[in-house]
This record gives C-alpha cells, structure tokens and sequence, in this order.
C-alpha cells in the first residue's frame, strides 16, 4: 500500500512539473528570432520619447521582469535589451505609471493595446494606427494569459 501511494505521489509530481516545465519553455522554443541588434538600434534613433524597463519594480520578481530601453516614436515602439520569457506577453500603453498587477487592472480598461511580445531580447512594434503616444505616458508588458504584470517604463 506504501509502495502504491508513493508511486503515485511521485508520478504526479513529475507530471505537474513536466506540464510546468512545458509552460516556461515553450514561449522560449517557439519565439521568433529576436531583431537584429542594428535594425533596433536604428529604429530608436527616430524615437521622441525613452524610458528605462529595470528590475526592480513592485510587481517584478525572478520569472517576471524586464530590463533595458524603451523608445517611442509616433509609429513604432522598439526594446533594446531583454525580458523574462513567457506566454502571451501584450504590450499596453497606459496614462499613469503603474508598477504592479492592482495598477495595471485598474487601468486596464483605459490602455491601448499595441501588439503582442513574441521575442525576449528585444522587439520592434508598429503602433496601431489612432493611436497617440502622447496621449499616453507609461509602457507596460503584461502575459495576458496569467494575469502577471512583467514590467513598465514611464517615457514621459
């Protein structure tokens, strides 16, 4: 009865941290090849506004943090620098800086989308057409489907 019980313990076990494993690792081997770094560098040239993604934010933690430069200009929005992967990353433009999950969800319904995040070493988003950047003042990435806030950057 032992030797059930424990084969049982221990087969579970290894399936909820195989299914957990498969959560974190699939974003990373499906991801696109993140831009080139010259085409990054290039595309926040033309940017109006920056900000900083750092580490130490509220919301942040190991699995869920971003690092490095954010730059906007009127129609696309480039990252020079690297955040924690995972699922459904969505990028939002937010009035008000927000530093963790409550902040985000209480102005959730007033962000505009911008894109999806599939890379983790950088990216470059077309902003939607209608959308006006100075009309906002914070950057935040959220993993839409876990409801976790990964990072923000105020630029103006």
């Amino acid at each position: 009865m032992f030797r059930l019980m424990a084969l049982t313990v221990s087969h579970v076990a290894a399936l909820v941290i195989g299914i957990g494993l498969g959560i974190y690792l699939l974003p990373i081997l499906t991801a696109p090849d993140n831009p080139d770094a010259s085409e990054i560098q290039k595309q926040a040239e033309s940017a109006m506004f920056s900000g900083e993604f750092t580490r130490d934010l509220k919301g942040s933690d190991f699995l869920h943090w971003g690092e490095g430069t954010i730059s906007l200009s009127p129609s696309m929005i480039v990252h020079e620098g690297a955040l924690a992967p995972g699922p459904d990353y969505k990028l939002y433009l937010t009035k008000g800086f927000v530093e963790n999950e409550e902040g985000f969800e209480a102005v959730k319904s007033e962000a505009v989308l911008v894109g999806d995040v599939k890379t983790f070493g950088g990216l470059i988003l077309d902003i939607p057409a209608g959308v006006d950047i100075h009309a906002y003042d914070t950057v935040v990435v959220w993993c839409e489907s876990f409801g976790e806030f990964i990072t923000s950057a105020q630029y103006q």
